[in-house]
């Protein structure tokens, strides 16, 4: 099936691939982000101390991290090689499973064996989501497609903090979130593959879903890089500076008690906001580029108010939490560069890996974050780790081509 114009912009934006793709994301960003959220609480209940709880839940969350990893790779080739809407179905299945089994631990090694496996499986939602909406609707919405789905999905987060607050704690929001992805699996059956990918499909001389390809061609391996890294602020602001919140705040003195898992809900609020807006952003500019450099010198600025403003409050710190997620809103805006950057037969590969690549990073910035705060503490081994992720994502920004208004029907040749 392909897209035409006939539509009205509001139904190419109102279709049902689009709509799905939202509440995918949607269900995708509640568990991912769900791990974050009860980190201390469920620990706490599985009998580990203080000390353990830091250095345990950041194990777990790189057992997550490097499932997305593997998971990325896994997708993104099943996507290009057998289509889009596979990817969207077995991903699905795969993380609902493993996040209502997470209900039913008792030990943190299987905690860790569990959020590995989710982690594989939430790869695949968002890469494949966005190469779906972008191929489908018309080159002029793509931009407005993809923040839609990405504004509507990173709600998820709100979502996940208020289950675990308002449902009776950390086991039942596991049981939800599985549960959603079930009632996600049904909607799906209504969802129609891509006509680009059908169209190349016949073309059986052209290799697809090649993840290795990336690598051997010069100017698609400094394309697909340059993706990477333009994303890594993304999860310094929420992998650092959000998720160890509880660690800056009683370094900073603030009296209240620190919730990291309300400074991950109320930075996903900014997020997705952000996300609405960048797409907007990019459609008053007529460039991803611009619009993705906007935000990134207003991360700069709030991250660096966060770090050393010495912030007193618990209100200023969510409050500048929710400002430090506004100006990583570019996220969507990021997955499309991915997508845009490469052929029909690597797009759903690239788009699906690219941003689990930068989930993938956190596993580095965690470790060098948890090394330099010995030495130098916790504000100038953040300052560091932000210093490194910054100066390659506005090098890599400023130099990657322009993708706006491109046309996608194309194939990446050998």
């Amino acid at each position: 099936m392909t897209t035409t114009l006939s539509k009205t912009p509001l139904q190419h934006l109102l279709s049902i691939p689009v709509i799905v793709a939202s509440l995918g994301y949607f269900v995708d960003i509640y568990d991912l982000l769900l791990f974050g959220i009860v980190r201390r609480s469920s620990l706490q209940d599985l009998g580990l101390d203080e000390e353990a709880i830091s250095s345990v839940g950041k194990d777990i969350l790189n057992w997550q991290m490097g499932g997305l990893l593997i998971g990325g790779i896994l997708w993104g080739v099943l996507g290009d090689k057998k289509g889009r809407l596979s990817v969207l179905f077995g991903s699905i299945i795969t993380y609902s499973i493993a996040n209502i089994a997470c209900g039913f631990i008792q030990d943190p090694t299987t905690y860790a064996i569990l959020r590995f496996v989710a982690g594989v499986g939430l790869a695949g939602e968002l890469g494949a989501g966005i190469t779906l909406v972008s191929e489908v609707l018309p080159k002029e919405l793509r931009a407005l497609g993809s923040s839609l789905v990405a504004g509507v999905g990173l709600f998820g987060a709100v979502a996940a903090y208020f289950t675990v607050t308002q449902f009776g704690g950390w086991r039942n929001a596991y049981f939800i979130g599985g549960g959603l992805g079930i009632i996600l699996l049904l909607m799906r059956i209504s969802v129609f593959e891509s006509g680009m990918f059908e169209n190349a499909k016949k073309q059986k001389h052209v290799s697809k879903g090649n993840f290795f390809s990336l690598f051997t061609n010069a100017d698609r391996l400094k394309r697909y890089l340059k993706c990477i890294a333009i994303g890594m602020p993304t999860w310094f602001v929420i992998g650092i500076l959000a998720t160890f919140a509880d660690e800056f705040g009683k370094k900073l003195g603030i009296p209240e008690n620190i919730e990291p898992g309300k400074a991950i809900m109320f930075c996903y609020v900014g997020l997705a906001i952000g996300d609405l807006s960048s797409g907007v952003i990019s459609q008053v500019l007529q460039s991803r580029k611009k619009a993705v450099t906007i935000l990134l010198i207003l991360s700069l600025i709030c991250s660096i108010i966060f770090l050393y403003a010495g912030i007193s409050t618990a209100s200023g710190l969510y409050t500048l939490c929710m400002c430090m997620g506004f100006s990583v809103g570019y996220w969507a805006m990021f997955v499309t560069i991915g997508a845009e950057q490469f052929g029909t037969n690597l797009r759903a590969t690239a788009a699906t890996t690219v941003p689990n690549m930068v989930r993938g990073t956190v596993i580095g910035m965690t470790l060098l974050y948890a090394k330099l705060k010995v030495g130098i503490g916790v504000f100038h081994a953040a300052a560091i780790v932000g210093i490194i992720c910054f100066i390659l994502a506005f090098y890599s920004i400023l130099t990657i081509p322009e993708t706006h208004g491109k046309d996608l029907d194309y194939l990446e040749e050998d």
